[in-house]
């Protein structure tokens, strides 16, 4: 591009140069020759004149006489009538340049000059408009180096910032050069660079939200094979393989989810539901776990709860601050629903140490844990809370108290009649 830029920039002056330059040339080549004329004119009525005011004069008319009036490059003759001619320089030898002038007592001067002068300051003009336009060109070629690197610089660090990006490096460079077609350029690169940093961070947090998500259902529902690997009990194997078609149920809910979340986190499939039935499917699932650590999982609270939602986002949130208390808990983890307002909220609390307070803030943060986890569990039960209309907060610090708020429906008048006090089940 720089070579071309160089080569039409140079071409443009080149042209410019011949045109006006050849112009210049023959109007300066005739302003040349039409001024030598009228010198040598000018020259032989001067001539004229002095031999006209001696012979009034009774002066004598010679060669002597006329020598130092004629310029030395320039031949003249003057002719006086009943006189010998009169010849002052030498004769040129070539084409000349001729002019005469008549006196007023009848004489005659003829004036000569050689040529050749004029073709010397003819030269003299050609070499110097040639000097000029050489300092043109010279200009043209420097002008155009340094506008061609300005045009050029430019592209190729746009082009490096496009191969940037198509290696994998989404970072904006947020870089101008003056020039708005450029610019203009760059503004797209670094809008490119910021959806693409966007996209694959959202790819990254897909990945993670599955391994994440995924982790559970795959323990529980290996933990169910290997049970029914090792029982010979027909009923106990068909028990057993309904609660893994179930969890496998779940684990396909979950998948759908994290997808769907992926795509459009406003997209949602709210339905009305049974809270009891989302409560105790966790309990079911969640208790062999807990025994395997000597500890329990109960439930207890208002019943017959509908809530407005999507009862596989509400049992991953479950799941997630089930499996945190697990991880970082202690004691008996106590499922409770209640209602406040037009709102069913589900609290999820253990027996443990609770949360730091350096961290009761930050908790719902990704990469933020108290202990050795990935730190994204939460992050991604609130989102999804969020993202079917509820939301996930976290109560008390100590003991650990989380609250999942959710839409409910009216309740039935029948219900509505019902004992609240709390019952445990």
């Amino acid at each position: 591009m720089r070579r071309r830029l160089i080569q039409s920039t140079l071409a443009v002056v080149l042209v410019v140069i011949a045109v006006f330059g050849v112009s210049l040339v023959i109007v300066e080549t005739r302003t040349i020759s039409t001024s030598a004329q009228e010198r040598v004119e000018l020259e032989a009525a001067r001539l004229a004149s002095i031999v006209d005011s001696r012979m009034l004069g009774a002066g004598s008319v010679d060669a002597e006489v006329l020598r130092d009036q004629v310029t030395a490059d320039r031949y003249a003759v003057i002719r006086i009538p009943g006189e010998p001619v009169i010849e002052v320089g030498t004769k040129p030898s070539g084409d000349a340049i001729r002019a005469q002038a008549e006196g007023e007592e009848g004489e005659t001067v003829v004036v000569q000059e050689p040529r050749s002068s004029v073709t010397r300051e003819v030269g003299r003009t050609l070499l110097i408009i040639g000097l000029v336009a050489l300092l043109a060109v010279i200009a043209a070629v420097l002008l155009a180096v340094r506008q061609a690197n300005k045009l050029s610089s430019p592209l190729t660090d746009l082009a490096e910032t496009a191969e940037r990006l198509g290696s994998g490096d989404p970072r904006p460079r947020h870089k101008r050069y003056g020039v708005p077609e450029l610019d203009r350029v760059a503004d797209v690169l670094d809008s490119s660079a910021e959806r693409i940093a966007r996209m694959l961070t959202a790819e990254r947090r897909l990945a993670a939200d599955a391994s994440h998500q995924l982790r559970t259902p795959l323990t529980a529902l290996s933990m169910r094979l290997e049970e029914i690997t090792l029982t010979d009990d027909p009923d106990t194997v068909k028990e057993e393989a309904n609660v893994a078609l179930t969890q496998v149920e779940r684990l396909t809910d979950v998948v759908e989810r994290l997808l769907t979340n992926s795509r459009d986190p406003r997209t949602g499939s709210a339905v009305t539901f049974d809270l009891d039935e989302v409560i105790q499917q966790q309990l079911a699932e969640w208790r062999p776990a807990y025994r395997g650590v000597g500890r329990a999982i109960v439930s207890s609270g208002k019943r017959h709860l509908q809530a407005v939602g999507t009862p596989g986002a509400v049992a991953q949130v479950l799941a997630a601050l089930i499996e945190n208390s697990l991880m970082h808990g202690g004691g008996t983890v106590a499922l409770r629903t209640r209602v406040t307002g037009n709102q069913a909220v589900i609290e999820v609390t253990d027996e443990g140490p609770g949360v730091p307070a350096d961290l009761g803030a930050r908790i719902f943060e990704r990469a933020i844990s108290g202990r050795n986890s990935t730190g994204i569990g939460l992050a991604v039960a609130r989102d999804l809370a969020e993202a079917d209309g509820g939301r996930l907060e976290m109560l008390q610090t100590q003991p650990p108290v989380f609250g999942l708020f959710l839409s409910r429906t009216p309740l039935k008048k029948a219900l509505a009649e019902e004992d609240e006090e709390p019952t445990v089940r």
